[in-house]
């Protein structure tokens, strides 16, 4: 059995970390970081598992999903809230738990979280505002007051809120313009529709920020079905290279900023939290403006990283590819191994009993002709008697393994609430040294003594938990356990369970 225990163990796989995603939702911007984080699971020493999971903009979906994950065997959960204040309570679930919470791109209205990663919102609303003014200083002609447009995404999400922040603070020290904001909830059709009435109003803007580069598509949309194209400056923000960097190249954008993916530092900085190394709370990743003087430098950039990213995943897919067949044959090898084992122990054992079986027989047989030779020589019946007595009264035979597990369980028991009762106190008390105590209680049991002990005294405490009505507290120190919490520690490693569940289930 030792030998079946070591091979079994030497097929365990080392830990796996199991991080799983919780996207608000999908699109270009969010397919990029997936990408990115799902590449990243083999950069890494460690092993890591990454599941993405999407709500599709449905906060709903999204608390059902976090509920969901937070009963799963995940390690740590990302995520990126579709809105700040209706996920918060979902969080805070996961969190009670004891799993890590990295917030990205996105905030709750919650402190409970472990980490954040993200690019600084506010600062891309304030960078686009600052082009916006040195675009109307190059641009705009002085016959009447520049109009400039901001069209946000949902303002119950932290990023449309940060945004305007920044865009705002900048906006409203020039009076010399004309500014208003309007809500498209992140969608490109309600962007269209907005810019078609602004169109239509008595000034047509001059510039028109959208809170992403989808948006600014709707806006573009509009602006060439009113025939104003080239009228109107469209920026936005996301600055992907089949996005804004490619609208911004071919002019229907005349700005774009790179608001930062880098999903292999959120894995990074995932596994910096589960493995104990230092990590910074607030991690800030760093955007860049797309202009026209730097578009077609920044598309080559970001084209060959995304290149090598799929390259990287080919070469991650392969390599699972092999080693699934690497662990199957593995495994099919171990297991013959063991079926092997498994059959020459089997052998032995059924040999060894009918050995023992053989034996028994010979003494019956044994005992059965010295009874009838005696019987057949003794004329009083009375003396049959008093010689065969009837299995009844006949005790059962005790071997010197029971009496001494009957005396190491009194021991036990007499000295199970002292916390500081040491092997060589039971020894002593036994007439044994330690060595001796040790050799023993291995060879009966297959536990040292210290396991026995401490699984006796696990086994009185579940006993005490059922019958009595005392603390927790109370029965940890009455078992032996110098302190309750290690006494829950032990116990939900034994049972699966803490103390206080199975009060509940009484």
């Amino acid at each position: 059995m030792a030998l079946l225990a070591m091979l079994t163990s030497c097929s365990e796989k080392e830990k796996t970390y199991k991080i799983a995603i919780s996207q608000c939702g999908s699109g270009r911007w969010r397919d990029k970081v997936n990408s990115e984080m799902l590449a990243a699971q083999h950069l890494y020493e460690q092993n890591v598992k990454v599941d993405v999971v999407e709500a599709h903009d449905n906060t709903e979906r999204q608390i059902r999903q976090i509920d969901s994950l937070a009963n799963t065997d995940i390690d740590l959960l990302v995520v990126a809230p579709n809105e700040a204040a209706p996920v918060s309570e979902a969080i805070a679930k996961v969190k009670k738990k004891g799993i890590p919470i990295i917030y990205f791109d996105r905030k709750a209205e919650t402190e409970n979280y472990t980490a954040f990663i993200g690019g600084n919102n506010i600062e891309a609303g304030k960078a686009m505002a600052y082009y916006a003014l040195s675009l109307i200083d190059e641009f705009h002609a002085s016959r009447h007051k520049p109009k400039v447009v901001e069209i946000t995404g949902a303002m119950s999400s932290s990023p449309a809120q940060e945004r305007h922040e920044g865009f705002l603070s900048v906006m409203k020290e020039h009076g010399n313009l004309e500014y208003i904001y309007k809500e498209a909830d992140w969608s490109s059709d309600k962007a269209c529709l907005i810019t078609e009435e602004q169109i239509d109003s008595e000034q047509m803007p001059d510039i028109i920020f959208c809170h992403n580069d989808g948006m600014a598509t709707g806006v573009y949309k509009a602006v060439v079905g009113k025939g104003v194209e080239g009228k109107i400056m469209i920026l936005g923000i996301d600055g992907l290279p089949d996005e804004g960097i490619e609208y911004v190249q071919l002019g229907h954008q005349i700005g774009s900023y790179v608001y930062p993916t880098h999903g292999e530092r959120i894995v990074k900085l995932a596994l910096d939290i589960l493995t104990g190394h230092p990590y910074e709370r607030d991690n800030e990743l760093q955007g860049m403006m797309v202009t026209p003087r730097n578009a077609d430098l920044m598309a080559l950039n970001t084209n060959e990283l995304i290149r090598q990213n799929k390259d990287l995943m080919t070469i991650q897919d392969k390599l699972e590819a092999y080693f699934g067949l690497y662990n199957t044959q593995r495994k099919v090898l171990i297991g013959s191994f063991i079926a092997i084992i498994l059959l020459i122990v089997a052998f032995v054992m059924m040999w060894r009993a009918y050995i023992q079986t053989r034996k028994v027989i010979r003494q019956r047989q044994t005992l059965n002709e010295e009874e009838t030779l005696f019987y057949t020589n003794a004329d009083n019946r009375k003396l049959r008697q008093i010689f065969e007595p009837t299995k009844e009264n006949t005790p059962a035979p005790r071997s010197q393994d029971t009496i001494f597990a009957e005396t190491l369980n009194e021991a036990i028991l007499k000295n199970m609430s002292n916390p500081n009762l040491k092997m060589d106190d039971l020894g002593d008390e036994m007439g044994l040294s330690r060595v001796q105590l040790y050799r023993k209680v291995k060879a009966i049991t297959g536990l040292t003594p210290v396991e026995l002990l401490r699984q006796m005294r696990l086994q009185r405490g579940y006993a005490l938990l059922q019958s009595t009505n005392k603390t927790v507290n109370e029965i940890a120190y009455e078992v032996g356990f110098g302190t309750p919490g290690y006494f829950s520690t032990c116990f939900k490693k034994q049972f699966g369970k803490y103390p206080t569940d199975v009060r509940a289930d009484i």
